[in-house]
């Protein structure tokens, strides 16, 4: 997924939870990181491609806002993980208990 791909570089991650309180011009972006404006401008440009955010011009400058479609995407993709590990887990819960079923117990003989 480049989902998980853009979210891997801090800066972009850290755009994402800005991004989350509020949605801010490329300029207001760029003024909150130690790097410079081409710099963000190409993170932007990753986040986009991602599917994570969106633009929408107003007057003179672009204002980028999450696209919550791309969070639905993570969100389904995630239970699908959660389901699949928590069948592993019961089924090995399940063997556990067995396991010590079968354990004799302090003062039993094993056969």
């Amino acid at each position: 997924m480049r989902v998980f791909s853009a979210l891997a570089d801090p800066t972009r991650a850290k755009i994402v939870e800005v991004l989350a309180r509020r949605d801010m011009s490329a300029g207001d972006i760029a003024a909150k990181f130690p790097v410079s404006r081409p710099a963000v401008s190409r993170h932007l440009k990753v986040l986009r491609k991602a599917r994570l955010v969106r633009s929408r011009g107003e007057a003179q400058r672009r204002v980028y806002s999450l696209n919550p479609k791309a969070f639905d995407e993570i969100d389904h993709w995630l239970a699908r993980c959660r389901q699949m590990w928590n069948g592993r887990l019961d089924a090995l819960d399940q063997y556990l208990k067995e396991m010590m079923a079968e354990e004799p117990r302090e003062g039993e003989k094993r056969k």
